[in-house]
């Protein structure tokens, strides 16, 4: 794959989505007068950004891949937040670390909304091939050291002036109150825990130091040898520099893998080699709150982008399901602040059939269920083969909450008669054994 996004071979776009002129004037300086614009696609994956390939062929016949990363119409940026990520990437670029060449660079909405254009690096992106196929044995021997040492070169860097640097309790605490407000009111009990635990056990505070902010699978271009670029700089900013590290660490960045560093390795393997690629000597006690911060803040992140669909800003089947694995971060978080109750939870969360349902039904055959497998095996058998790119991930993303559906309709509401300890363990396990029972692991 040739790609800086996630997902499979693309599909055409729709006609008329960006203007094929207004890429070509913008590269002039690189490809010259008169280039034509070739292969534009879009590619798949990516909640808040929209990823675009294309070939940019100059009137001497040379051809330069690129990559157009822009925000998702209706989602617009903070201001500057376009700009700060170009910043980061001209410096990590002239550094010499591994990134994408950024050649353009539109904060008032060149393309429709603000963006960027990137030479594009070839290599895989999808964090499970990544982690599970035999092309890149040899690279997952060694990435958690090369990722120590990109993180470590990272940091080492003099931050740019006027740089955010948000407060990460500060934030989390901001966007909990907004959840617990008008319109949405709710609170979230595990997150607020989390949040309690936080601040409680704080570690002593470091000198600020240049963050990519999702250093994580998903944001890596990787070939068989290794690293080749580390991507989506949307979220850079000043902080601690364990707060890229613990990113790293969270459990729904391991795709399923049993390494505590993304899937791949120990977190003493990281924080050995990131000390001795000239890192901070940071410890395990520290990695930790930052590991439990990211679960926290990945959480947040997942309430903010189902309220997003559910508020009618951005309407997409992605954001909508992204919302069900809030019950995820939930119990990784028990998984690290509560292990046994939530191991006793566990133990006797409701376990679904997996089958549909033929029970009678007052509305006739098929039943509920039944529709609903019917039209799963229509989205996995038929759309999802003969399509590719964003069709493709769509149609699988909308397979997956059909699924959660007719679990839900399965399971039906909490019984009435639960366990007299059962408690706040019981309520994520239930949650999530409707959403995704499949993270528990194992039987």
């Amino acid at each position: 794959m040739t790609a800086t996004s996630r997902g499979d071979d693309p599909p055409k776009p729709p006609a008329g989505a960006l203007d094929r002129n207004e890429l070509a004037s913008a590269l002039e300086p690189w490809a010259g007068l008169g280039a034509s614009i070739e292969g534009l696609t879009r590619l798949s994956g990516g909640a808040s950004k929209q990823t675009w390939a294309f070939d940019a062929v100059g009137a001497d016949g040379k051809r330069t891949e690129l990559i157009l990363r822009r925000n998702a119409p209706g989602r617009p940026a903070e201001p500057g937040a376009v700009e700060n990520e170009a910043r980061a990437l001209r410096l990590a670029h002239a550094a010499g670390l591994p990134v994408p060449e950024m050649l353009v660079m539109s904060e008032g909405g060149r393309w429709g909304t603000p963006g960027m254009i990137l030479r594009r690096i070839p290599g895989e992106t999808i964090a499970r091939k990544i982690l599970r196929d035999e092309q890149y044995q040899q690279a997952r021997d060694v990435l958690v050291r090369q990722l120590a040492q990109f993180a470590a070169g990272l940091h080492a860097l003099k931050p740019p002036a006027g740089f955010p640097g948000p407060d990460p309790l500060a934030g989390l605490r901001a966007q909990l109150d907004g959840f617990a407000a008008p319109p949405v009111r709710q609170r979230y009990e595990v997150f607020e825990r989390a949040l309690a635990w936080l601040a409680a056990h704080a570690p002593p505070p470091r000198a600020p130091v240049l963050l990519h902010g999702d250093f994580r699978l998903g944001n890596l271009i990787v070939g068989p040898e290794g690293l080749r670029a580390v991507l989506d700089w949307e979220l850079t900013h000043l902080g601690n520099p364990a707060e890229d590290l613990g990113w790293l660490c969270v459990k729904a960045w391991r795709f399923g893998a049993p390494g505590a560093v993304a899937g791949l390795g120990s977190r003493e393997s990281l924080l050995a080699a990131y000390r001795e690629a000239g890192g901070a000597d940071i410890g395990p006690d520290e990695l930790r709150w930052w590991e439990i911060l990211g679960t926290l803040r990945w959480g947040v992140i997942c309430l903010s982008q189902a309220w997003t669909h559910l508020s009618g800003a951005h309407r997409s089947v992605e954001l909508a399901a992204i919302g069900r694995r809030v019950s995820e971060q939930e119990w990784d978080l028990l998984l690290l602040l509560e292990p046994e109750a939530a191991a006793a939870a566990e133990a006797r969360r409701p376990r679904p059939a997996g089958t549909a349902s033929t029970a009678p039904s007052p509305y006739g055959r098929p039943t509920a269920s039944e529709l609903l497998e019917a039209v799963r095996e229509f989205l996995t058998g038929e759309v999802m083969p003969a399509t590719s790119g964003q069709v493709a991930f769509h149609a699988r993303v909308a397979a997956n909450v059909l699924a959660v559906v007719a679990r839900e309709l399965e399971l039906g509401p909490p019984p009435a008669d639960a366990p007299a300890d059962a408690g706040l363990a019981d309520a994520v396990a239930a949650r999530l054994a409707v959403a995704n029972p499949g993270y528990f692991g194992p039987a």
